[in-house]
Order: structure tokens, then C-alpha cells, then sequence
């Protein structure tokens, strides 16, 4: 079990409040709630914006980019758009003072006086953070290398059929030109590695414009407006070359770009309801 660590003085931190720390080189979040401590990386897995910086609101500290929300006792994710959690530590209060153990979260075996004894009677059944956490907390459910996305065939029929219920031609030949309907119907073939939703449904997509291609008389080259969840979201560039596969593997398109915009930034209220019941957000 790692060693702990005084970080500060019990009287630093107000209650509600917290303090960012250092213990042995990295960076940690302690939190004061209720006259117990609590810590955990000071790390969003969605993006590594800083937790500390945000609103704290009982036992949930929100991320001040994108508002992913957090458990302080146990680093679980609790909303969008974060779906893994973060680090949590195990604390104890010994001679007025706020000890650490890095990485001695949920699993420790709390010593005298360790405030980490909320770990053993925290049950996530029989709280209400833990029915909001339960959607997205598993960690393997973050993991990139499990969601990578199938290139889809050329002239789908799943797209096609897709595209004819919205009353959008396919462009699946080169005497068809497809329209921006079909292009979006298309793009739900493209799914976000973490989240398991298509781009078009977590409104990633904010425009597609369709001209004639000079160099490719009967053929149209699609132009894709597309934003990131964050600046340095690091799903981007497996996003970006999905969206040109699915796109430009169609016979009726000769070239693909995509552009990203980052103004207006993305919002959990971009996605649509399907993208929410998808997630269990309500």
C-alpha cells in the first residue's frame, strides 16, 4: 500500500472546499465535505481539464470545460461527457493534519483515523449519486482500443435504407447525387470510440455542403463542418479519417474535407434524444 503523504493542514481547507496539492510529483484534488476529506486526481478523463477549478456541489465536483461531473469519494464519472473515472485516494486526518496515499482508493484498507472509511460503507446501490454514475462508470467502457469503428462497405444497404426513410437519395451510383441528408444518414456510421454514439447523434456535425467536382465530371465533393467534444479530444484524428472513409466511399463522391470548428464550442445540449437515452441521461 503507498505511503501516506501530509499534504496540509486540516484548518486549510473550509467545509465545503477544496485545495489542490502535490504528493510525491502529482497533482491531486482534496476535497473537505460534511467534516470528512476526500481526494482524487485533479483530472477530467475526458479531456485533463483541471477538477479543482470547478463547481463543487456536495459530493460532485464539476469539470469547469465541459461539465463532466465526478464523485469526490470514489472518482467515479457521473455524467457526460466523461465516461471513465478518475483516480481516487485513500485520506486520513492525524495531528491536524490531511494525509494522502496515492492510488489507495475505493480498495484500501483505511487505517486509524483514515477518512477513507467512506470507502468500505459506500455502497453506489444506495446512493442517488450512484444511480446517475451508473450509465457511464465503467472504466472499460472508455477503453478506445474496444470501440474501434468497422469502415463500412461501400453502398451499405443499412445506409441506403436509412437514407431512403428520410426520403434522401443514397448517391450509392454515379448518376445520383446524393443530397445533405443522405451525407448525415451516412455519418451515423461513424461512432465515437469512448462514447459508443455516432457523431451526427452526439452533434458533432454542425454543416455539410455538397458542390459538382471539377476534376470528376458526375461526382460531388462533400464539404464537412465538424467540432470535438474538446480542443484536445483524443478521439479527433480517428474520427476525422472514419468521417472521410464512410463519406468518400461512396461511388457518387470524388473528394472529402473535413474542417474542424471549434466556435460555438460543444455542449451536452448539442446531442439529440436519441444520443441521451442512449447514454441514460435524462
Amino acid at each position: 500500500m503507498a505511503e501516506f503523504i501530509r499534504v496540509a493542514d486540516a484548518s486549510e481547507v473550509s467545509d465545503p472546499g477544496k485545495l489542490l496539492v502535490e504528493v510525491e510529483g502529482e497533482v491531486v484534488a482534496l476535497f473537505h465535505v460534511e467534516g470528512r476529506f476526500y481526494a482524487i486526481d485533479d483530472v477530467c478523463t475526458h479531456d485533463g481539464g483541471p477538477l479543482v477549478d470547478g463547481e463543487l456541489v456536495g459530493y460532485k465536483i464539476a469539470c469547469p470545460r465541459h461539465g463532466a461531473k465526478f464523485d469526490i469519494r470514489t472518482g467515479a464519472a457521473l455524467s457526460m461527457p466523461a465516461v471513465r473515472p478518475t483516480r481516487a485516494h485513500a485520506v486520513k486526518v492525524d495531528a491536524g493534519g490531511v494525509w494522502v496515499a496515492l492510488g489507495s482508493g475505493p480498495g484500501s484498507t483505511p487505517g486509524p483515523n483514515n477518512q477513507a472509511a467512506d470507502f468500505r460503507s459506500y455502497t453506489p446501490t444506495n446512493t442517488a449519486a450512484a444511480a446517475e454514475a451508473a450509465p457511464g462508470s465503467s472504466p472499460s467502457a472508455g477503453s478506445p482500443a474496444a470501440a474501434l469503428a468497422t469502415p463500412p462497405s461501400s453502398g451499405s444497404t443499412a445506409a441506403t435504407v436509412g437514407a431512403t426513410a428520410t426520403g434522401a437519395l443514397t448517391g450509392a451510383g454515379t448518376d445520383c447525387v446524393p443530397s445533405e441528408e443522405a451525407v448525415r444518414e451516412w455519418l451515423k456510421e461513424v461512432k465515437d470510440p469512448e462514447l459508443f454514439v455516432n457523431i451526427v447523434d452526439l452533434g458533432l456535425i454542425y454543416g455539410v455542403t455538397l458542390s459538382p467536382a471539377a476534376d470528376a465530371p458526375g461526382k460531388q465533393h462533400v464539404s464537412i463542418d465538424m467540432t470535438m467534444t474538446s480542443p484536445a479530444c483524443p478521439a479527433g484524428p480517428q474520427l476525422i479519417a472514419d468521417t472521410k472513409r464512410t463519406v468518400g466511399s461512396r461511388e457518387s463522391i470524388a473528394a472529402v474535407e473535413v474542417r474542424i470548428v471549434m466556435d460555438p464550442p460543444w455542449t451536452p445540449d448539442r446531442m439529440t434524444d436519441a444520443a441521451r437515452d442512449q447514454l441514460g441521461i435524462f
